[in-house]
């Protein structure tokens, strides 16, 4: 969703951004949402749960993937919103690897905590070519939420291999049993 921080035709846009994963305040890509914090290209919102029963599961190196398979899941997913600029977005989107099919930025419903307004957002699911195969390796199993228990087989970017491309990876990891 993109909603205007102020009014007029010359308002900035910002676009509601579901973190579920690395980006959240404790894990290791969070220092990127500070930077944009301290640039004004991000505010945190709160802390927001899925209005859907979606999985989140660990791909290659214990990478968090949302993906978007509404039902196939019993839980709803817990995260962090941000409302982010589009200088903020272009940073994003180069991290999570939108380019390299990684992942894709599509709309999703999420709520406050405790609460039953349903705010529409954005999210960086898992690519599409590759999410179902990617939830049959799971065991058709996932997260409620990325914590620290789910997070100790996180690799970070630097201290993965570099012999393969991480799209390469992704379809080694759903290709093994």
């Amino acid at each position: 969703m993109t909603i205007s921080v102020t009014s007029g035709a010359d308002a900035p846009k910002q676009t509601l951004i579901f973190s579920y994963g690395t980006l959240k305040q404790g894990f290791s890509n969070h220092k990127l949402m500070q930077d944009l914090i301290s640039k004004n290209d991000a505010v945190f919102v709160g802390n927001y749960i899925t209005d859907r029963r979606l999985p989140l599961v660990r791909g290659p190196y214990g990478v968090p993937f949302l993906l978007n398979l509404p039902g196939a899941s019993r839980h709803r997913v817990r995260g962090e919103l941000y409302s982010v600029s589009d200088a903020g977005l272009q940073r994003l989107d180069v991290l999570e690897g939108i380019t390299l099919g990684h992942y894709e930025r599509v709309p999703i419903a999420v709520r406050p905590e405790g609460s039953d307004a349903v705010v529409e957002a954005e999210a960086y699911y898992a690519h599409r070519n590759f999410a179902e195969d990617m939830w049959r390796r799971s065991g058709y199993e996932g997260f409620e939420a990325f914590s620290d228990e789910v997070a100790k087989g996180y690799v970070r970017r630097d201290l993965r291999p570099k012999d393969r491309s991480f799209r390469e990876q992704i379809t080694l990891f759903c290709s093994s049993s």
